[in-house]
């Protein structure tokens, strides 16, 4: 086995494809005079095509908002580049900008089902929302100009483009191209300043009057230019920079907000001085003086209402004293301040409006405020203005993510048993109102199973996600650390130093569907096994048992007789950490006062716990410190309802549990497990005095006396103080990070490399333990970092009531077969090439007392085990899949050949494998740090599919990245989003069906009622001729060198390519017709209507005409 270091992972990561012809040779053994019988493959390499399916989450570091007001479509940009748009619950849809820029800002051609997004690398871009999957049609790139911001007209084609310079292009969004009509600075601002006014930071024109447009420079003067004459009409200053402008719907009036935290509202005739100046968090001071400045206001709006006083939303403004206060929004209606404290950073807000049109009473009814890692919806209407409830699943990143596990096709009453119990943990004080984010329309659901992500978290929870049909909503939340005693001060820490933070963070989670177990593993090397329960009960004690795991090793010799690493220097040299005052260093002697032993990292609660319905404690098992020594964080674990057991392992060692009669069974350091056939010769050391014979029922809290010269533990060497897990997932951290994969936690170090071997698979299974063997029987198959296979027998006792009272005995059986790298994954298939599940215990509730009649029977039943194994003929064999890191293997059982195998990879190693089923078959599925996907035909092996998908750019996506049935897997594709994916060739098919519709017809509503007075004396919205402004007819062509047109592949044909499949063609033909259909039948009622009013107007021109036929001109 090669040493890990992090130069062959860079290897691995640039070796790419090249190495993927080599892969591509099958190496299938068939033993001499030994020949399998041959087994119907179903699975080809057309069954499988890899595509992205949706991505869920928050939108990772956001920076801009927009919002269609008539489609109630929702819009967010991110700083990689990438676009989310929301519509009603379960319409989502993500977008990626291939330059990767920021996003500073959207702005959307409401309700033309288009969107425009201006990128910080000076380009913007028109995308079409009228498909499943948004293309963008056109780009612009500005050469000699940086753009900073964009304002488009409601109802108009062109966008103004203001920069840096201090210059306005415009756009025309239809063909993309540049207007020769610019407004350059020197122009708008004239002789009212000596100096640049800086970049344009705001543009928007008159609600009354398109033709004047105002204009914002961030040093503080505002030009109101009028485009016709080519003229600034007025030009305002101010001392302070400005950071926002906004109108007064009646265009008289509009409010800046400034960089001292100031608010000033300017009459449009009146540019000497503003109207009015508010410092809404300023201290009003006595004497008349000026408030003291605060901070910057970023965001101003002003929106009026039909009845009553307006609102003026801000966020920013408050005063410096106020350090270590949480960001706020604050809403200013009439003499009442509200000032709204939110979680995050505000990145962006927006008002929700009645109305599309500018110059009409704006009626807001909420505000979208864009937090850094939330999206928070303020209701208006009600009093002390609530939050809707958000129905997007934005809360992935609640605790940060440190593992994930996805399961396709569970049993079909998990989702609403999972939902029933989840229902009552939702919190109160929501709106009463529906969410308004309500635009587009779902999907065809062409999925039928049930699908379930369950995500573990930094501060111990695990969510329960509904994946079904590529949508996700979160079922159920269980809080681990629940169970703990929390400490109350910082110096009440006494054992949890094994981590810096977050002591409750989930390793490994590992659960049985069908019989609701579920088992997770912490950092602090803590184990809980839960059972799943509709009624509250309280638990008077909770059960506790602790494992004191021990490894013990002299001599160290590999196989390649290289030099045995040396043995590391005792605990306190290694350890540059401050060390807490019980722990002194140790000096390797097991009988020196002050030195911590057997005690767990955590303290449980010796309080009553009460437990709601959903998962309910049923034992917590943690392993203990060993002579001022942390306990090594456990890197597998498994359970089985069928047999009552759990099983984990670590760098030191295995334990397994029976969790019915609460007693540890099997407590093996690694070297004892392996025996006589360890791949190392070792010598064990003498005299044990502590240690029983293994196999049998070991005491919980053996061990006592250590030797001196023991072997440094990887985590007290570089882990003990900061955790590989919780902190990989932090946005900021690299690859370098401590550890690379779940089985590699425990190998980092390489004086430990040679002589730690940790357990890296767990499989309960029904099989053959020996060569010998006629039956299968139940036993547990364990793999390990270096590689190799053991088997330890489990005899069970009878079921009833005899299995909580005779002990389980479990047998090691020494080696089986070993492979190159660390052991990642087992399974089993019968004679036919099927897989066999373990032996599971279907649900049943058992906080219920049992009727006589049910205890008879549970007396007689034997667990039950869905294997086809039990039913099988005894001469019928079986197949053990077993994959590592370099290679797969299918062992033939009883007799333990090597039937097939295949080396997955050479210049790199899996990250993960799983055994999965897809199209009625199986196949293995495999994850490479070279960011390969392949897949493998079972049982014999051949590839079937190999494609270079994404480099391992960080920890988190060889954390979390999962394989599982029908063609499914998922990724933590940042610290707040999950990325799905398909492998199968049906799902990508079917996934334009799938996916939701973003844009639906809908009619604009009417503009405003000018009024009679209005009308007759010019009152009301004036219009403009843009056309006639802007147009190359008479502002000619703008210059070739300021912008560069670019085509995108959102055109008619990118339309096409986008749907594949007829039944695509079909309803975007029949969008078409719809919208085809709509136009004509309006075009109807507008024909009807103007012959209805020619027939009146006839009618009444014929009545006035007999009524003065025969007057004479003086008698009118």
């Amino acid at each position: 086995m090669r040493k890990f270091n992090i130069r062959k992972v860079l290897d691995g990561l640039t070796a790419g494809s090249s190495s993927a012809s080599q892969q591509q040779q099958l190496q299938q053994q068939h033993p001499p005079g030994n020949r399998e019988p041959e087994i119907q493959e179903t699975l080809q390499s057309e069954h499988f095509q890899l595509c992205k399916t949706v991505r869920h989450g928050f939108p990772y570091q956001p920076s801009a908002l927009a919002f269609d007001p008539v489609q109630k479509i929702l819009a967010v940009g991110t700083q990689t580049g990438a676009l989310r748009l929301f519509g009603r619950p379960g319409v989502e849809c993500y977008c990626q900008h291939d330059s990767g820029a920021a996003v500073i800002q959207l702005q959307f051609l409401i309700n033309e089902g288009a969107l425009v997004s201006a990128l910080a690398d000076d380009t913007l871009h028109l995308w079409n929302l009228r498909q499943k999957r948004p293309a963008i049609l056109h780009s612009l790139k500005f050469c000699r100009e940086r753009v900073t911001f964009c304002h488009l007209p409601f109802q108009s084609k062109w966008l103004y483009v203001g920069t840096e310079r201090g210059n306005i292009h415009i756009v025309n969004v239809e063909s993309f191209t540049l207007s020769g009509y610019v407004i350059m600075w020197n122009k708008a601002i004239e002789l009212s300043s000596k100096s640049h006014p800086g970049p344009v930071v705001h543009i928007s024109d008159n609600p009354m009057d398109e033709g004047k447009l105002l204009i914002g420079f961030e040093s503080g003067t505002v030009v109101l230019w009028d485009l016709k004459s080519k003229k600034a009409d007025y030009r305002y200053t101010y001392d302070e920079a400005i950071h926002s402008v906004a109108w007064h719907h009646e265009g008289k009036q509009f409010i800046c907000s400034h960089s001292d935290g100031t608010l000033t509202i300017w009459n449009v005739r009146s540019p000497a001085k503003p109207v009015q100046t508010i410092t809404p968090h300023g201290k009003q001071l006595k004497d008349g003086k000026k408030p003291e400045p605060c901070k910057p206001i970023l965001k101003v709006e002003f929106k009026t209402t039909r009845p009553g006083e307006p609102f003026i939303i801000l966020s920013g403004g408050l005063s410096y004293d106020t350090v270590g206060r949480r960001p706020c929004l604050t809403v200013m209606h009439g003499k009442s301040t509200a000032v709204l404290e939110m979680d995050y950073s505000i990145v962006d807000f927006l008002t929700l409006c009645e109305t599309p049109y500018p110059n009409d009473f704006q009626e807001p009814y909420a505000v979208v405020v864009l937090l850094e890692k939330d999206l928070v919806l303020i209701d208006l209407a009600q009093n002390g203005y609530p939050i809707f409830e958000n129905p997007y699943p934005l809360s992935i990143h609640e605790s940060p993510v440190t593992c994930c596990e996805y399961f396709a096709d569970c049993p079909v009453d998990l989702i609403p048993a999972l939902y029933s119990v989840g229902a009552r943990q939702k919190r109160q004080g929501y709106s009463k109102k529906e969410w308004p984010i309500n635009g587009g329309n779902w999907g065809l659901g062409a999925q039928s199973y049930s699908e379930i992500i369950i995500t573990g978290h930094a501060d111990g929870s695990v969510k329960f996600w509904d994946a079904s049909a590529i949508n996700l909503q979160v079922l159920y939340k269980l809080k681990t650390s629940k169970v703990f005693e929390k400490s109350r001060n910082k110096d009440d820490k006494p054992n949890t130093d094994i981590v810096d933070e977050d002591p409750y963070a989930i390793q490994i989670i590992s659960w049985c569907p069908e019989s609701r177990m579920l088992c997770i593993a912490g950092v602090s090397a803590h184990v809980i096994i839960y059972r799943f329960s509709k009624q509250e009960v309280i638990t008077e004690v909770i059960p506790m048992l602790e494992v004191r795991l021990l490894y013990e090793i002299s001599d160290v010799e590999s196989p390649e007789s290289e030099q045995a690493p040396p043995l590391p220097a005792p605990v306190g040299s290694a350890n540059p950490q401050p060390i807490p005052p019980q722990s002194h260093p140790s000096t390797s002697s097991s009988s020196s006062d002050g030195l911590r032993d057997n005690v767990p990292c955590l303290k449980v609660k010796n309080s009553p716990l009460k437990q709601s319905p959903g998962y309910q404690t049923e034992l917590v098992i943690q392993l203990v410190w060993v002579s001022g020594e942390p306990p090594q964080q456990i890197t597998s674990l498994a359970v089985n309802s069928s047999y009552g057991l759990v099983v984990f392992g670590n760098c030191s060692g295995i334990a397994m549990v029976d969790y019915l009669q609460k007693a540890v069974l099997l407590n093996l350091g690694t070297i004892e497990l392996c025996g006589s056939s360890d791949p190392y010769r070792r010598e064990p050391r003498s005299p044990r005095k502590s240690r029983q014979p293994s196999g049998g029922l070991c005491d919980i809290s053996e061990g006592t006396v250590v030797p001196e010269d023991r072997c440094k533990s990887p985590t007290s060497a570089k882990m003990s103080r900061k955790l590989s897990l919780p902190t990989d997932l932090k946005p900021d951290l690299d690859i370098k990070d401590n550890s690379f994969s779940r089985s590699r936690s425990s190998s980092v170090t390489s004086i430990d490399k040679e002589s730690r071997e940790a357990i890296s698979a767990l499989h309960f299974c029904e099989t053959f333990t020996r060569k010998a063997d006629s039956a299968p029987s139940p036993c547990l198959w364990v793999g390990t970092t270096l590689g190799t296979v053991l088997v330890i027998a489990l005899n069970l006792p009878p079921g009833g009531e005899q299995r909580l009272l005779q002990p389980v005995i479990v047998s090691p059986s020494g080696t089986i077969l070993r492979l190159k790298g660390a052991v990642l994954r087992m399974a089993f298939l019968d004679s036919t090439g099927c897989l066999m599940p373990p032996a599971y215990e279907s649900w049943k509730e058992h906080n219920v007392p049992e009727e006589k009649d049910e205890k008879e029977k549970l007396k007689k039943r034997r667990p039950v085990s869905v294997s086809p194994s039990s039913s099988q003929e005894i001469s019928e064999n079986q197949y053990a899949v077993i994959c590592s890191e370099k290679q797969a293997k299918v062992i033939s059982l009883p007799t333990q050949n090597c039937a097939y195998k295949q080396n997955i990879t050479e210049t790199s190693f899996v990250l993960r494998g799983d055994i999965v089923s897809l199209s009625n078959s199986i196949c293995l599925a495999c994850f490479c740090a070279n960011g390969h996907i392949m897949t493998f035909s079972l049982p014999s092996l051949r590839p079937l599919l190999d494609v270079y998908y994404l480099p391992l750019t960080n920890m988190r996506i060889a954390r979390t990245f999962c394989f599982t049935n029908n063609g499914q897997a998922l990724y933590l594709v940042s610290p707040t989003e999950i990325q799905r994916l398909t492998y199968s060739q049906e799902t990508c098919e079917n996934l334009q069906e799938m996916l939701g519709e973003l844009f639906t017809p809908v009619e604009t509503p009417e503009a405003p009622n000018r009024g009679f007075f209005k009308g007759l004396f010019g009152g009301g919205a004036q219009s403009l001729d843009r056309e006639e402004l802007f147009g190359e007819s008479s502002s000619g062509k703008a210059s070739r060198s300021l912008a560069q047109h670019i085509p995108g592949p959102g055109g008619i044909e990118g339309v096409k390519g986008a749907a594949s499949g007829v039944v695509g063609e079909l309803a975007r033909a029949r969008l078409a017709l719809d919208e085809r259909g709509q136009k004509l039948s309006d075009l109807e009622e507008r024909t009807a209507a103007m012959l209805s009013s020619a027939d009146s107007f006839s009618k009444h021109a014929h009545e006035m005409m007999l009524k003065y036929k025969d007057k004479k001109w003086y008698q009118f």
